[in-house]
């Protein structure tokens, strides 16, 4: 599957998981020096993968009669920084209430190892600007995943796929925390029960075969 190809798939599939409302959010997959990125004011599930341009890391176009997203230098400002080859920012609703009323989402569950842990939410600027992707960079260090403020969030991968699923998983945990926020005051987990869990997966139980 082509790169472009990539993005209309995941793009079609934030919309119908209701990740993206509108023309909001962008996605970008990475393969050497070029970037295909999302088309500025497209409906993510009605892109074709014509419609997709192809950057270069430096932020020239390259290939497409369509201007890449507004956001596409936050998306640069990651590639510079990390190992990424792939970016999803998406508006999603608990994500977006998180990242409207906290400065961190905690770990509220094991699985936040999988995003690096506790989440930051980056500082608020206005979007497509290089202070927005210069606080998103900061927010990202050493994680998988980081959240806007007032705005939405951001996931990183190896691949689109990997990006994606972190970008569900953020929204799981997201959800969680508010849920249990209309319950009580969720448990936050330490960092001895964190560093346990690390213990586990690197250890599972063995069971041996029965004789």
């Amino acid at each position: 599957m082509s790169l472009r190809e990539q993005l209309c798939e995941y793009g079609r599939r934030a919309v119908e998981l209701g990740l993206v409302i509108g023309t909001s959010g962008n996605l970008s997959v990475r393969q050497g020096d070029l970037v295909a990125v999302t088309p500025s004011g497209v409906a993510l599930d009605r892109l074709t993968p014509e419609l997709c341009p192809i950057v270069d890391v430096s932020g020239h176009l390259v290939e497409g009669d369509t201007q890449p997203s507004s956001e596409t230098p936050m998306h640069l400002a990651v590639y510079e920084t990390t190992d990424a080859l792939a970016v999803v920012h998406t508006h999603s609703v608990f994500g977006t209430v998180v990242a409207t009323t906290m400065t961190e989402l905690p770990p509220v569950h094991y699985n936040a190892l999988a995003l690096g842990g506790v989440v930051k939410v980056a500082e608020y600027a206005t979007y497509g600007t290089p202070e927005l992707a210069a606080n998103v960079r900061a927010a990202l260090e050493g994680k998988q995943a980081a959240l806007m403020a007032n705005h939405g969030g951001v996931t990183i991968g190896p691949t689109l796929e990997q990006a994606f699923e972190a970008t569900r998983l953020l929204e799981w945990l997201c959800e969680v925390y508010v849920r249990g926020l209309g319950v009580g005051k969720p448990a936050i987990l330490t960092d001895d029960q964190l560093a346990a869990v690390v213990e586990r997966a690197q250890n599972p139980p063995a069971f041996p075969r029965r004789p």
